[in-house]
């Protein structure tokens, strides 16, 4: 299923962004290497919050310090995996769409 972004649904997405709290995405985000920009990884939060349950969020939080970790998940043959997968492609379009 595609999100997207209409006038109400911006709307919706800015007010949860700002009441948006940190989470495992902000925090692994605010600690990465080329983090520290706190609106960027707000935001990215904001959208993981909605594209992405807390299981989801756990394991993607982990890919910020270990980028390797990223290609085993994409590359495993599990069905959570490729669930998963499907989502975290998701999560990504939409933050690089709402963030940038």
């Amino acid at each position: 299923m595609k999100r997207v972004f209409t006038a109400a649904g911006t709307a919706i997405f800015m007010f949860t962004f700002s009441a948006a709290h940190a989470g495992p995405i902000d925090n692994a985000c605010m600690s990465s290497e080329r983090g520290g920009n706190r609106a960027l990884c707000g935001c990215i939060q904001a959208v993981a919050n909605i594209t992405l349950n807390g299981q989801d969020q756990r394991l993607a939080a982990k890919f910020f310090a270990e980028p390797q970790m990223a290609q085993d998940v994409r590359m495993s043959k599990t069905q959570y995996h490729d669930e998963f997968w499907k989502r975290y492609e998701q999560f990504g379009a939409t933050a690089s769409a709402a963030c940038s």
